[in-house]
Parts: structure tokens; sequence; C-alpha cells
């Protein structure tokens, strides 16, 4: 049955506006546009000589006579709420430098972390509300990153990187899941992780590192695994003076979540996608990756993050197939025996192809660059 629009509700596009020089290129006709945090009152705007009809504006800021005119004539104003940690209506993605700037002894993180805590178990109906809203304004805030071309003009061609919370910077697994990333990102790959400490962390570390040699990044993690585990002390700091050190780091992606709030964003990404959702943004964080996800040694969320990215490419849910490369072949087939399981469940599949197990960087390479994405619809 063809759906029915509720009556004076136009079934067209809405133009998003998110910043005062587009507000001004749109204006006077503001018909069917959405404008998002822009603060009005640093300027006179002649509301009554501007046309509107389904208009909203989202987390900006009016002198209160124009917000008195702006609901007369049916616009929809959405608040930013005062009394939370967050920003509901946020335009961007977090930095690490943002969420660990201290407020009142604790960092806004931390504070982020503590509401949702007390939050989590009796969610009032506005809470609920503001945290889906702020997941959706993540979505909005990555998917403009994404879109954005690379410094050479192209798509950006992302590759996860997916593995254990609880990898120490003093094992093997973390030394070498951040020199293939390193690989990954001097290929042209822009990297990206869940966030978090262990193969997370080793992860950005090698992206971010990128621009700088081997040499150097092998220094880097000599010196911050003076703290190995990220329940130790001085564990950020470290991080942080190896940034101090070396400042001109690649860009990544980190897509963390406060459901995981007791361990730290790591500091070696640019961009942190943070969601109150974990189930958002696993869907999220395996949807984006495109060019492929590297599956290093981890645990029971590792092993759903394969399963979860396999049924994606058997399915083809976001009609493409993309790569599965596991990093280290007899863990995922002796210890966790997931590569079994898979070649039987890919039998037939399109995605049989795009299932690769190596130890060796240089061949993991060559395989994402031969194995682009495929579309399958």
């Amino acid at each position: 049955m063809k759906h029915k629009f509720r009556a004076g509700y136009p079934p067209t596009k809405i133009h998003e506006i998110k910043t005062f020089q587009a507000f001004l290129k749109k204006a006077p006709n503001l018909i069917n546009c959405t404008i998002r945090n822009i603060d009005f009152t640093e300027i006179k705007i002649k509301w009554h000589n501007i046309k509107m009809q389904h208009c909203t504006f989202i987390g900006c800021k009016f002198e209160n006579g124009d917000l008195q005119h702006l609901i007369e004539r049916d616009a929809i104003v959405l608040h930013e709420p005062k009394t939370i940690p967050y920003h509901v209506y946020r335009s961007s993605l977090y930095s690490y430098q943002e969420l660990n700037d201290h407020y009142f002894e604790k960092t806004l993180d931390e504070q982020i972390y503590l509401h949702f805590i007390k939050h989590r178990e009796r969610r009032n109906i506005n809470e609920s509300l503001y945290q889906r809203t702020h997941d959706h304004a993540i979505d909005e805030a990555l998917y403009d990153l994404l879109d954005t071309p690379n410094t050479n003009g192209e798509p950006k061609k992302i590759v996860g990187f997916m593995g254990g919370h609880g990898v120490k910077r003093t094992s093997a697994d973390f030394w070498q899941a951040a020199e293939l990333a390193w690989r990954v990102a001097k290929a042209g790959y822009y990297v990206v992780t869940g966030g978090g400490p262990g193969i997370m962390e080793a992860s950005n570390m090698g992206a971010y590192f990128s621009t700088y040699s081997l040499e150097d990044l092998v220094e880097a993690i000599q010196y911050i695994q003076k703290s190995p585990s990220y329940k130790d002390a001085n564990y950020e700091k470290l991080a942080q003076d190896i940034i101090n050190k070396y400042p001109d780091g690649a860009e990544s992606l980190a897509i963390p979540t406060w459901f995981y709030g007791h361990e730290p964003s790591n500091a070696f990404s640019k961009y942190i996608a943070k969601y109150f959702s974990n189930a958002v943004r696993e869907d999220n964080l395996l949807a984006i990756c495109l060019h492929g996800i590297i599956y290093c040694p981890g645990s029971a969320g590792t092993i759903q993050e394969v399963f979860a990215d396999a049924a994606q490419n058997h399915y083809s849910t976001y009609d493409y197939v993309s790569p599965m490369v596991f990093f280290g072949t007899k863990y995922f087939s002796e210890k966790l025996p997931a590569i079994q399981l898979l070649k039987k469940l890919s039998e037939n599949k399109t995605y049989s192809d795009y299932l690769f197990y190596s130890d060796d960087q240089l061949s993991i390479i060559d395989f994402l660059k031969e194995h682009p994405p495929l579309k399958t619809k």
C-alpha cells in the first residue's frame, strides 16, 4: 500500500543548514529546511521577511523575541537540555582533547559515563530520547566525515581493525597490529577501530605514525609500554607524551561507546564517534569498512564482530561484499577456530573469495588491493 503522508507534511527533500554562511545563502526561503547549531544572538535577523514552512531549528540560540516569533509561525524549535553533561544536538564528532577536558575534577568523558551508568537501568523517557538523538547526531557527523574526500581528492577507503581490548602494550600482538596498521595507512587506506585500548590503540597508533618512519613507531611503543595495561598509572599520560613529541600524525577514526565507558578512548585517533548505544555503534563500525576488516587476536567481542561481519557479507546487507582478513592464523584456527566455521559457512557464496588468513603483512596489503569492495546489487 502506498504510504500516505500526514496532511500538510511535504514528501520533499529537506535542506540541512549547518553554518551561518549556508543560512545566509538559503534565506530568504527556508521552506523545508532544518537548521542546526547556529547562534542567532550575535546578529539581527529580519525573520518576518523570510519564508518559512516545515522549518525546524535544532540546537540553535535566539533572542527571546525572535524565538517567540518563530514559534508563532509554526517553526519547530528543539533546544539543548541544560541539565545533562552532553550535547544532544552536537554537529561534530568528538576529539580526544574534548573528552579529556576537566570539569570539576572529572573529565567530560567521565562525567558522561557516570551519567550513563546512573540512567542505564532506569532511564526516563527524556533521557532515552536524548541518548538516541545524540547517537543520531553522531551518525550525521560520522557520515559527513566519511563523505569528505582525502587530501588527494579521492573517497576514503575505510579499513577496520578489530581485536582484544585487553592486549597489553608489551605483547607481540600489540606490536604486530601497530606495524600492520602503519603499512595499511601507508598504502592509502583510512584506519578505523573501536576506539579503546589493546589492539584498537595499537591500530590507531600505527595509522597515526604513518607520516613518520617505522623506527619512530618502534621507539614510541617502547616508551608507552612502561604502562602496559589501560588500568596502569600514567597509561594515558604516556600516550599524550608521544603525541606531543610527534604532533603531525595521520588522521584515523575511533568508534567507542559509553557502554564500555570504563575503558579509556585511545589518544591516537583524530576523530572519535562515541555512542551510547553499543548496538548502533557495532553495526556502523562494521558497515562503514567497505574495503575490509582485519581481525587480530581477541576474545568474545572480537568473535562476535567476526560473525556479525560475516552475516553482512553472507546476506549482502549493505549491497557490498568486503574483505575479511585474519591476522593470526594459528589463533583463529586453533585457539578460537573461527576460520573453519567461516569456510563452511561461505561455501558457494561470493564472499568465500574475500576471506584471507595470513601472518604476512605485505600479503595482507596485496590482498586488500586485489579485492576492492564488490557491489552485489
